[in-house]
């Protein structure tokens, strides 16, 4: 049987000007797949994310998720395909004005119409399942801190129950003991949820809790995939380069 493909990337290239930022990049996602994403900074993993989320239209290639590409087609095709992602920002992107639980029911309560009632609800049963305190619910981010904040964002992605997950950088910022602790939610969610997931990171720890498979960008394009456990017989130098960098 053919392996169903989530997200199909084919000879996608993204310039600024003159500024070559990604150049003909094909890449898939499977079901259940976890990809991770690595490279150095500027290596253009952030610009590939964006166009994967909509919000960057490339300069050529396309990007189909569930079959339909979001590069060519309408605005309503693009929405509905977008809908079945859940993401979590390098730095969390919480609302600030809004408690925990109106930013995890964000898209539901704005969107969908749920009450305050029945929305506080779907937030105390997924931050459970996050192995959150429900008094945490009507807290404010600016009172709990990075590695907090972190769970929010994911408890806020997942609450709509997506297909595919996007997590970009996230144990950025953190000490090593509290990153840890999200890629070991990260891992536990994505098995979990039996969802697909793309992480950005620069993280070794990262690849290591959550890739299926490895993909590491360099010079605007794909310089090395594979499994995680190949990465260390490998005898790319760009690959020594960057795990010996790290």
């Amino acid at each position: 049987m053919m392996e169903k493909k989530l997200i199909n990337v084919k000879n996608l290239s993204v310039s600024f000007g003159n500024n070559i930022i990604l150049n003909n990049i094909n890449l898939h996602l499977s079901k259940k797949e976890s990809l991770v994403i690595i490279g150095k900074s500027g290596s253009g993993k952030s610009v590939l994310l964006k166009c994967l989320m909509g919000l960057l239209k490339p300069n050529l290639g396309s990007i189909e998720i569930n079959g339909i590409d979001i590069v060519n087609t309408n605005r309503t095709n693009k929405e509905n395909a977008l809908k079945n992602i859940g993401v979590t920002f390098q730095n969390g992107a919480l609302f600030d004005s809004l408690t925990v639980w109106e930013n995890i029911t964000f898209k539901d309560t704005r969107f969908f119409g749920f009450n305050k009632k029945l929305a506080k609800e779907r937030a105390l049963s997924i931050i459970q399942n996050l192995e959150l305190d429900k008094n945490i619910l009507e807290l404010y981010p600016s009172e709990l801190s990075g590695g907090m904040q972190k769970r929010v964002a994911i408890a806020r992605a997942i609450c709509d129950q997506p297909q595919v997950l996007f997590f970009d950088e996230p144990t950025s910022g953190l000490d090593p003991i509290t990153g840890k602790v999200i890629n070991d939610l990260i891992e536990k969610t994505v098995k979990n949820l039996g969802v697909s997931a793309i992480t950005i990171t620069h993280d070794i720890s990262s690849i290591k809790n959550l890739a299926s498979r490895v993909i590491l960008l360099d010079n605007n394009r794909i310089a090395w995939s594979g499994k995680p456990n190949d990465m260390n017989k490998s005898n790319n130098h760009i690959v020594k380069e960057f795990l010996t960098n790290q």
